[in-house]
């Protein structure tokens, strides 16, 4: 388990090593990245300071609480609420700046296939693909940021476990969006591609976290973008690879084993010598 975590965010460390290969490539995935976070960043600040009248504004009944209760309450409030925020900030990043700068990307991810050889599909998932998956990505964001909200509202915990889930939570769906170019373009259906991740979740998990914790950087979502493009098409090609290497099993796939009917050779020549032998 851990040692899968670990090789997970090594893969993104691999991406970030992809700037010596194809230092255009990745300075080209720097401007959507940057577009896309300038507006989110404006939008997450004014939500931030607009959360302590919200609160206030959420919790009338406190209004005669102590004043040490009151601000336990909201405060609690204003920082889970900026929690489940911030994760769907990150989702939202992750899911224009992949639709806006699908071209550039794409772009990064046959480079890197190239690089590993074997056979590259002729073309990627294209644009519509990507806006569609940006919505599921955004929808998937909303679900996990209202987990991490109700799970910061648990007495005692819930200020230590929000953090934690939302890093499980949107590192997993980080990585499973990241990698899905490079199994879309082989035009692999959702519930192949839900198997092939399945194969090793947690080197998925720990390439998801390891994304995760560089977008929280200031101005790392910017510089990590292109290499988590690139790492994640390190992944999806490691797990087709373990995919191709590990076939299922016959119980797996529904089909009943195969039964030989021929008989042994030697088990025939001991039924003619007892033919033999009654005759005589």
């Amino acid at each position: 388990m851990i040692v899968g975590f670990l090789e997970g965010a090594d893969l993104l460390g691999r991406g970030f090593g992809t700037w010596r290969r194809h230092p255009g490539l990745m300075l080209l995935g720097l401007v959507p990245a940057a577009l896309v976070f300038s507006l989110i960043v404006v939008a997450l600040v004014t939500f931030g300071f607009g959360l302590p009248r919200l609160a206030h504004w959420a919790t009338p009944f406190a209004d005669d609480w102590t004043p040490l209760w009151r601000g336990i309450l909201r405060w609690g409030l204003v920082v889970v609420s900026f929690a489940a925020a911030v994760v769907v900030a990150m989702m939202t990043f992750t899911a224009l700046t992949l639709a806006v700068g699908d071209p550039f990307y794409e772009r990064i991810w046959r480079a890197v296939e190239l690089d590993l050889g074997g056979e590259v599909p002729e073309r990627g998932a294209g644009f519509w693909r990507g806006v569609a998956d940006a919505g599921e990505l955004l929808a998937l964001g909303i679900a996990a940021a209202l987990a991490v909200w109700l799970v910061g509202f648990i007495p005692l915990v819930g200020g230590v476990l929000a953090p934690v889930a939302g890093a499980f939570l949107s590192g997993r769906i980080l990585a499973r969006e990241l990698a899905g170019r490079a199994f879309e373009a082989r035009g692999m259906r959702l519930r192949e591609r839900r198997a092939t991740l399945r194969l090793a979740p947690a080197r998925v998990l720990g390439f998801g976290v390891a994304t995760q914790l560089c977008f929280l950087v200031p101005f790392g979502a910017i510089l990590a973008m292109p290499a988590a493009v690139a790492g994640a098409t390190l992944l999806a090609r490691g797990l087709l690879d373990q995919a191709t290497a590990s076939p299922p099993s016959p119980s797996a796939t529904g089909s009943p084993p195969t039964v030989s009917t021929v008989q042994p050779e030697a088990s025939a020549s001991t039924s003619e010598d007892e033919r033999f032998s009654s005759r005589g």
